[in-house]
């Protein structure tokens, strides 16, 4: 029963909190399921919908989860759902837009045996309209084909392990469905996507906005309502010419802050706007947003917030949890990972190998917490993971542009899909793509080439250090040049020809200890013998990061333990191994 409540309560929120319209329905829970390891379905058709699948399982979480129902972590590489597809009486004479919040690896989707949608990225959402496929009366039904490849380590697949068991650094693989399913209704005409630029020194928002149907109407106008707690700060109306139109609102500081409206994690100050698209005097449309007025910038080596210098502190969240892998199994749980690691005294989080459910980001946003956008990489480099991962990274960003709490882009992290960076040209001219592609879509943030070691042209320079000796990282850090010079992991950390050129420098993982073991066949860097060590422990690696004169901020691996890794400041079912004020003092530098 707990269970079932869990997933109940994560259906009820939308999953798509910064565009909601008012008529949506979700589709998670129970649907027909069945493994395809004999690539049976095609040959018999099994999409056309007539054929009833043998297995039950909780959408949205993957197969390998408990609470999926299944909990089988085997190889099924193929696999096929169903249900049927119920069209609320609200969305007559609307279409009907079908959308996935992220499904691993491939999907096809069929609506009463009509192909609607082919998507190739585990991690990135997206949609089809469906209404011409939908029946005029009686039932429809809904397939889902998902074709995953386990063993193929030039996929991008983050901590999923390639091989039958967890291990290491490696965790549970997921397959299919992992992220919510639902339905809305639209006009013809309506409005597809909005991405919002905030610029705080002219104090305005710019906002482009993407209509879909725009040349089925001549006199088609904005209205844009914004408000700052309940109260009106702007209101506009415009006209619309094309498909896209930009129009930029100028934003007023007002409130007693001290720094107007600006967001940062001290002070989540977020703007809610109404976007109405109106067709003559109909409205056509109406989607609810917000948005936070923050700058992230770097002003003479130093790394900027709202125009000022600030420490980033960071944890390494892989967001992983233990009965739903990928997927959280509420939205609490969601909120309550935001809240620990604010209690804890970070101001940010690494989001490390996982493009995060948006419901995170919200959290993220609602209750102020930077996050570092870290993709989920390949461990090995092809030209078929080049196509694969560009196209899916080019998605993430455009997902999630519009989040004030993402303040850097993280495309590559410690070579993983370019472990020959340093000598092979390919993978170093893969790098720097990454990074200028990044940079030509999202003016706002700064751009990690290669987070760890071995950059090439970056805008911040990340040190991946697991030394445990506070001694040593006195020494290492306590000069730029000792600091650009070290070799952690017996690793270089800039590629041949890519000098260090007075960026920022973070340590963005370090820590790493080991404590409350169930044995000693526990992972982490390094270990502690009980709750007074473990405080050493991290005091040691934590105060020579404060007190240098060169970091400007840093990333304590981890947040929880994973797995088999139990090197977390938290157990996996997030209970504190050692008192949450402890380590907020610590992060103070107390």
């Amino acid at each position: 029963m707990e269970e079932k409540q869990m997933t109940d309560h994560l259906r009820a929120e939308h999953p798509r909190p910064q565009f909601v319209r008012e008529q949506w329905v979700h589709l998670n829970g129970e649907w027909e399921f069945d493994f395809d390891d004999e690539q049976a379905g095609d040959r018999e058709r099994w999409y056309a919908g007539s054929r009833e699948l043998t297995k039950r399982i909780q959408v949205p979480f993957a197969f390998q989860s408990k609470l999926s129902g299944i909990a089988d972590p085997a190889f099924h590489d193929t696999v096929w759902y169903r249900r049927k597809l119920a069209v609320p009486d609200s969305f007559a004479n609307r279409r009907v837009i079908l959308h996935f919040g992220a499904v691993d690896y491939e999907a096809s989707v069929w609506v009463n045996g009509t192909l609607v949608a082919r998507h190739e990225g585990g991690h990135t959402p997206f949609h089809a309209d469906i209404t011409d496929a939908l029946a005029e009366h009686g039932d429809n039904v809904l397939v889902v084909k998902a074709v995953d490849y386990s063993r193929d380590v030039t996929l991008p697949r983050g901590k999923q392990y390639w091989l039958a068991d967890s291990a290491s650094i490696f965790y549970t693989r997921t397959t299919g469905i992992w992220q919510t399913v639902w339905m809305e209704a639209v006009s013809p005409v309506h409005l597809e996507k909005v991405r919002m630029t905030p610029d705080i020194d002219r104090k305005s928002i710019e906002i482009r906005s993407f209509i879909q149907g725009a040349e089925r109407s001549g006199n088609l106008r904005m209205k844009v309502e914004i408000t700052f707690e309940g109260k009106p700060v702007a209101e506009d109306v415009y006209r619309v010419t094309g498909a896209q139109t930009t129009r930029s609102i100028r934003i007023e500081d007002f409130n007693d802050h001290g720094l107007g409206g600006w967001w940062t994690p001290e002070h989540s100050n977020l703007y809610d706007v109404t976007f109405t698209l109106l067709d003559g005097e109909t409205e056509a449309d109406s989607v609810k947003s917000y948005f936070g007025m923050r700058k992230v910038s770097i002003e003479d080596g130093k790394l900027c917030i709202n125009n000022r210098p600030y420490t980033m502190k960071l944890v390494l969240d892989q967001g992983y949890f233990p009965d739903g892998n990928l997927t959280p199994p509420s939205d609490e749980a969601i909120r309550q990972d935001v809240e620990l690691t604010k209690a804890m005294g970070f101001n940010g989080a690494r989001k490390h190998q996982k493009l995060e459910d948006p419901r995170y980001l919200y959290w993220c946003d609602r209750l102020g917490l930077l996050v570092w956008s870290e993709a989920a990489n390949a461990y090995e480099y092809s030209e078929e993971y080049v196509h694969r991962f560009t196209r899916e990274w080019l998605e993430s960003v455009e997902r999630d542009y519009n989040h004030p709490s993402i303040v850097a882009w993280v495309p590559l992290n410690e070579s993983w899909g370019v472990p020959n960076i340093q000598i092979d040209k390919r993978q170093q001219q893969h790098a720097l793509a990454m990074y200028h592609l990044t940079k030509s879509i999202d003016e706002m943030r700064p751009v990690v080439s290669n987070d760890g070691w071995e950059m090439v042209t970056t805008d911040l320079f990340n040190i991946h250090d697991y030394e445990w000796r506070r001694e040593v990282l006195e020494e290492r850090y306590g000069t730029v040049g000792k600091a650009v010079s070290a070799m952690p992991a017996n690793r270089r950390l800039a590629v041949e020809g890519f000098p260090y050129a007075g960026q920022p420098i973070l340590v963005t993982e370090f820590g790493g200890i080991a404590f409350k073991k169930s044995d000693w066949e526990g992972w982490g860097y390094s270990g502690a013998e009980n709750e007074e060590d473990f405080e050493r422990r991290l005091r040691s690696v934590i105060q020579p990061l404060l007190e240098s004169p060169v970091v400007q901020g840093y990333c304590y691996t981890q947040l929880t333990d994973v797995e088999q890794e139990i090197n977390g400041l938290l157990t996996y079912d997030r209970k504190p191994k050692i008192p949450l004020e402890i380590i907020k003092r610590i992060n103070e530098g107390l």
